[in-house]
């Protein structure tokens, strides 16, 4: 029987339109609602706290997606059929997902106080306990919205026979953004009124999900499957971090020279992160059920995962699911795009640049960034495979994080460049 994915070109297209156009509009969304809240107090009085915004949204790649695409193999490979089989799955990997939150939210809060630090050359512990407060509140109340969601996503899939690889990573990065920055900005504002009247009280928050922590290690480590992520999984998900961590050191100069470019940046990060987790999602579906861990499907070499013409231009399944992908890019972006100038066109504080030069700079950017992440994709899920790492639990979180850096760093030249030749079209108010 063969293990190469049955649907054709057109099936893959369909079944991923319809999550990819749900997940551009939530990108949408939350690149308006990230354009507001930096005008809210919070990010006035903490601007590091725009630091810590992509390694939060980043969590959707490192949990969400990852845990989508666990599930998603699980449910292929026919592990998720009977409900006791379900249950057991599902309470571990939300106890796995609540342990990599609090983990990476901790880190994360840390790692941006270490970044505020260099420009100024002093750490404030007031601003730093409120980061850690707002970055613990919001990833571990996010992750677990967001996880219930991709429990229910795959569950339907499967019982409806839609692959789920096509359709729960895209999913999970829709609401994933929207989700966490509201959140976000909810929890922030709040500690922030804490931080000047009750100062303790971020403090006890901090507390309170700490101590939670072994709970949901000792539920995590009853489950063989999540056992193994609790102990080895730790990699990705911290260097990820690290990586969009970069990626919103970027962000929050960028966003005091360029205000608009907060509207942008969910949505250019999100697509081309979105695009490679579906693919990545597919490869290591099918690395699962042709290969042992370890080995490579068809006795093949990791040299054959380096050629980017094979990668884009050759005949296998891998390379046509890439050329499908990359289809979406140019339309998915005008679309996209166009619904930013229709839901800014009456504000006046945020005037969003649309001429020909920025857009036909941005949808340069948007390919480059989603050619070099499909190619990073089918290079790093075979080289993982066949270093034994289980692809489903690595893969996505770099990916993502990739996308975060990448996409922050090209929109900003998008952004340099346009004011360089055409300034009177970057109109928005600079900070």
């Amino acid at each position: 029987m063969s293990v190469v994915p049955a649907e054709t070109s057109y099936v893959l297209f369909f079944q991923v339109l319809f999550p990819f156009v749900v997940a551009g509009l939530g990108m949408v969304f939350a690149g308006l609602v990230l354009s507001i809240v930096v005008t809210w107090p919070l990010f006035e009085e903490i601007p590091e706290i725009l630091i810590l915004v992509p390694a939060l949204l980043g969590l959707k790649g490192n949990l969400e997606m990852t845990l989508a695409s666990r599930l998603s193999t699980l449910a292929n490979l026919g592990h998720m059929d009977s409900s006791k089989q379900r249950k057991d799955v599902i309470i571990a990997n939300l106890a796995l997902v609540q342990v990599q939150a609090t983990v990476v939210a901790f880190l994360a809060s840390a790692f941006a106080a270490a970044l505020a630090f260099i420009p100024s050359g002093e750490i404030d512990w007031a601003h730093g306990a409120l980061m850690c407060a707002s970055s613990l509140a919001t990833a571990c109340s996010a992750s677990l919205v967001l996880s219930l969601l991709m429990v229910v996503v795959i569950v339907t899939s499967r019982k409806y026979n839609i692959n789920p690889d096509n359709v729960a990573t895209p999913i999970a990065a829709s609401l994933g953004d929207l989700t966490t920055l509201s959140v976000l900005a909810f929890f922030g504002t709040v500690f922030l009124k804490a931080h000047n009247t009750e100062s303790w009280l971020n403090g006890v928050v901090i507390v309170v999900f700490l101590l939670l922590l072994p709970f949901w290690i000792k539920v995590a480590n009853e489950n063989e499957g999540t056992r193994e992520t609790l102990y080895n999984g730790w990699t990705p998900v911290i260097m990820s971090m690290l990586i969009s961590s970069a990626g919103g050191f970027i962000l929050e100069n960028a966003v005091r020279k360029y205000h608009s470019l907060s509207t942008y940046g969910p949505v250019l990060n999100g697509v081309g992160g979105n695009l490679a987790a579906v693919q990545a999602s597919r490869l290591s579906t099918y690395f699962h059920k042709a290969a042992t861990i370890g080995e490579l499907p068809n006795a093949w070499t990791i040299h054959r995962f380096t050629s980017f013409t094979r990668a884009f231009f050759s005949k296998e399944w891998d390379s046509r699911s890439a050329r499908v992908l990359l289809l979406l890019v140019v339309p998915g972006h005008i679309c996209f795009n166009v619904l930013i100038q229709l839901f800014t066109y009456t504000s006046k504080d945020n005037i969003t640049p649309h001429g020909a030069l920025f857009t036909s700079l941005y949808m340069i950017a948007a390919i480059i960034q989603v050619m070099v992440l499909l190619y990073v994709c089918q290079f790093l899920v075979s080289l993982l495979w066949k270093m034994k790492i289980d692809p489903d639990n690595s893969v996505i979180p770099y990916l993502t994080a990739l996308g975060d850096l990448l996409g922050t760093g090209l929109l900003f030249i998008v952004f340099l460049t346009t004011d360089y030749f055409d300034p009177d079209e970057l109109l928005a108010p600079k900070h």
